[in-house]
């Protein structure tokens, strides 16, 4: 089989963490573009620099590493040209609804990486039985979540915090509008499990912790789960390490001759 051909869109701290681990050799794949809106002051060597509009013809993947701002910008070119796309905004996906029969019409996919999140495996097999109920319950450095428009809206101070304050709870798709570069994780859990309206999610600025911690709760008819992940951060603090790392096994993972997991 020939490689698979691989753009990324977004030249951010994980793009370019995606870009290097993709370089250094991931067998079947071989990244080619970079897409950005402004020419990155180290354009990795050997790769075409384009627009989101000019990468669907120039690749198989397109990895959507960028802000929400710019989703529909890179999500919908891309597979109006029957594209597979890897999406990291998927708390996008719950906002733009047609986006899934839009990959139908034209042949393209859409798929969510694991992310900072775990366990989505069970949670996807739960759901091919009868799941009662999904909960969340996120705990992030303050300084993580400065800026996310629930806080701005309600006025909520996290930066001089002495003490932990849940500063939200309710379902994963009013998460996804009041936390947009937070909670991707909730929105990749809850269409995974029983949907973004009964997913529900507390989200808490704890000057307490270092890294970004994520505790879920399952209760379903085959098995009853509870998961604990701490992420050290990235250069961008609302996005942890291991996220680049899941979108890397992600495409390792589509030409594996032998692959593990759901």
């Amino acid at each position: 089989m020939q490689d698979l051909r691989v753009g990324i869109a977004g030249y951010g701290a994980i793009g370019r963490d995606v870009a290097q681990r993709v370089l250094a050799g991931v067998p079947g794949v071989k990244l080619v573009a970079v897409a950005v809106r402004r020419p990155p002051a180290d354009p990795p060597p050997g790769l075409e620099v384009t627009d989101a509009a000019g990468l669907p013809a120039l690749v198989d993947v397109v990895v959507e590493c960028a802000p929400a701002a710019s989703y529909l910008d890179i999500i919908e070119p891309a597979l109006r040209a029957g594209r597979t796309v890897v999406t990291l905004s998927c708390a996008a996906l719950l906002s733009h609804p047609h986006l899934p029969g839009l990959a139908r019409e034209h042949g393209g996919r859409i798929l969510v990486p694991t992310g900072a999140l775990l366990g989505l495996d069970a949670v996807n097999a739960a759901a091919e039985g009868t799941i009662h109920s999904v909960r969340m319950t996120t705990r992030k450095p303050p300084r993580s979540l400065v800026g996310a428009p629930h806080l701005v809206q309600h006025k909520i101070d996290v930066e001089a915090l002495a003490e932990p304050l849940l500063v939200f709870s309710g379902s994963a798709r009013e998460a996804a509008l009041g936390f947009p570069a937070n909670v991707n994780v909730a929105a990749a859990l809850s269409l995974a499990g029983i949907g973004p309206d009964r997913t529900t999610i507390e989200i808490w600025a704890d000057p307490g912790v270092t890294r970004n911690m994520h505790r879920i709760e399952l209760d379903s008819d085959a098995a009853k789960v509870s998961m604990e992940i701490e992420n050290l951060p990235s250069e961008n603090p609302r996005t942890g390490k291991i996220t680049a790392q899941s979108v890397v096994a992600l495409l390792r993972k589509l030409r594996a001759t032998v692959a593990i997991g759901t």
